[in-house]
């Protein structure tokens, strides 16, 4: 352990035990929508090397990580040990603190190495997404300009490995390390996951060996250098509206926002939590593996991607505690549970975000699958991630009904389209500021500046508060319908529409319009067993809202259009309703 992180231990130790400042304290001020959170648990200035440090020492012996499907299990020594001898591999390869390592895997026993590998020696690890095409890869490759690349084979459809070669056939005759690619300029390293060689590409196993003993003793010099403010990860945005962008984190953006979501639903060393999101976003990386290690509670990953039935056995088999996942995630769970019940009755608590949560939707989770103690989170990938969260003990239909309240150390307010803040009752776009707000976007200043305002992040996210500082999420600024000079709120419809008996799911959006100027839509999923169509949801609606609120255009469909992170795409379903009315006409 080195100095620093020697004489922050007891720090740490501390941190991990104080008990946030009660929710009394966070409601906003003089009736405005302005709130601050409390400045209790302190925050900490460590790196994730130092956390992980701090976690060997505390927990060693203790369950670390589970990858079911690859039939893994280490303890926290075992975690130690892996990532030191990665680490080693990776200076071998000539990777220098700063130089960005790009990670192209599903959720893999060598993702998590890998997370903590680079920031053992200061590299940037660049999440790529798992659905990433070869286009995609090669902007995001050279946009950060990535040294080294660690992938899997393949996943589903995806053909990692080829997909490489086609961007980098010089690999068919370099040696590894030694790439000069004329599509990918700035890649010297692929490595391939596994034991077998590919041509001009280390095997993942061969790089773990790769270091040996003259590296291992290079780490603790490597440590000295390092800053709990260097940027340690590059998450790309959706890039659904232009090129993604690369939010920027650094270890102290992450370390604490780790701590104080996992801190809230009271996680300790003796849960078990299910990790079934992707890790290459900050709901898996963040708060699944940084919020676990922060505790030293046992991770349990189900499989590679995600599956209802496997997350299901997993929960059960590993009796797990706590499960995290979006709220098409745990559709998919209950239905899976109704077909074949298991015994959950060691689960607890756990966290659903990333979109919004339908209010049956968290009544049927708290009762079925036995989280009682769920919370709702709310944040983005340029906040590190989280910014609001319940409280396991707050009012059951407060965490049904909004994200909860600020997160410590964070100032977040609501603005109207003049800038100002607007009042406690009255819609604004969410604006936050504090440890929590990114670097920035990668090679993009202007992005950087459109985006972050005095340090303040805007969202595009339309909110709401209450007189407690309970925080309601109605939709986007850009997702808001306006028809005829009303305007609607998607979530409302939706929200209303869950409620019908037979629907799974629903999403409400809107389309150009000559009269209206837009018109409302929506697509429905039905339950498992259920026959449903357009009529009965129209019917259902009448006389029950207001009837401009009432979407022009019903369909039902097998599934929502959605990311690899389970977000629904509304702007395909727009695209797809549209060119089905153009045909129809």
């Amino acid at each position: 352990m080195s100095i620093l992180s020697e004489s922050l231990s007891s720090r740490i130790s501390g941190w991990d035990t104080t008990t946030e400042v009660g929710p009394e304290t966070l409601a906003p001020q003089g009736g405005m929508s302005y709130v601050r959170g409390p400045s209790s648990p302190p925050l900490t200035y460590i790196t994730i090397p130092q956390l992980l440090r701090e976690a060997v020492s505390r927990f060693g012996p203790r369950e670390a990580m589970v990858f079911c499907e690859q039939g893994k299990r280490l303890n926290y020594y075992d975690l130690d040990r892996a990532v030191d001898e990665l680490a080693s591999g990776l200076l071998a390869l000539g990777l220098e603190k700063g130089d960005r390592v790009g990670i192209w895997s599903p959720n893999r026993f060598e993702w998590v190495l890998t997370q903590f590998a680079t920031a053992r020696i200061g590299a940037i690890m660049v999440n790529i997404n798992p659905a990433y095409r070869l286009a995609e890869l090669e902007y995001a490759l050279n946009k950060v300009g990535c040294k080294a690349l660690i992938c899997a084979r393949a996943f589903k459809t995806s053909d990692y490995v080829g997909m490489v070669r086609h961007l980098a056939p010089e690999l068919e005759s370099c040696a590894p390390g030694r790439l000069h690619s004329a599509k990918l300029p700035h890649l010297r390293s692929v490595v391939v996951m596994g034991e077998e060689p590919v041509a001009g590409t280390f095997s993942f196993e061969a790089l773990r060996r790769l270091g040996g003993p003259a590296q291992l003793l290079r780490l603790p010099t490597v440590d000295r250098t390092l800053n709990p403010d260097d940027a340690i990860n590059i998450q790309f945005t959706s890039g659904t509206t232009g090129s993604p962008k690369g939010a920027t984190l650094s270890h102290y953006n992450i370390v604490n926002n780790a701590r104080f979501v996992t801190g809230r639903i009271n996680l300790t060393e003796t849960d078990r939590l299910a990790i079934p999101v992707p890790l290459y976003h900050c709901f898996g990386m963040v708060m699944g593996v940084m919020g676990a290690i922060s505790k030293g509670a046992a991770m349990v990953f189900p499989g590679e991607g995600f599956d209802p039935v496997a997350t299901l056995d997993a929960l059960e088999r590993e009796h797990c505690t706590a499960a995290y996942g979006v709220p098409t995630m745990f559709v998919a769970m209950l239905e899976a549970l109704e077909a074949r019940p298991r015994d959950l009755s060691a689960m607890r608590t756990g966290i659903m975000a990333g979109a919004p949560c339908p209010i049956e939707l968290m009544r049927r989770v708290n009762s079925k699958m036995n989280m009682s103690e769920v919370t709702i989170c709310y944040g983005m990938t340029e906040t590190s991630p989280v910014s609001f969260q319940s409280f396991v003990n707050d009012p059951i239909d407060k965490r049904c009904e909004t994200v909860g309240r600020v997160h410590p150390h964070l100032e977040v307010k609501l603005v109207g389209p003049d800038g100002d803040i607007v009042a406690v009752g009255e819609k604004g776009e969410l604006c936050t500021r504090g440890y929590s707000v990114m670097k920035g976007y990668w090679d993009d200043a202007a992005k950087s500046a459109e985006s972050i305002t005095d340090g303040w992040m805007h969202t595009g996210d339309l909110a709401v508060f209450d007189d407690e500082g309970f925080c309601t999420i109605v939709g986007r600024v850009k997702d808001m319908i306006i028809r005829g000079g009303e305007n609607i709120y998607p979530r409302e419809i939706e929200e209303f529409l869950i409620r019908h008996p037979k629907v799974s799911d629903v999403q409400v959006f809107g389309i150009p319009d000559e009269k209206f100027g837009e018109e409302v839509c929506a697509w429905a999923t039905a339950r498992p067993g259920e026959a449903l169509n357009a009529q009965e949801l129209r019917a259902f609606c009448q006389g029950q809202i207001a009837h401009y609120k009432i979407p022009r255009h019903f369909r039902v469909v097998e599934e929502m259009p959605m990311t690899i992170t389970g977000k629904v795409q509304k702007f395909v379903m727009r695209e797809k309703t549209m060119e089905e009315l153009r045909h129809s006409r």
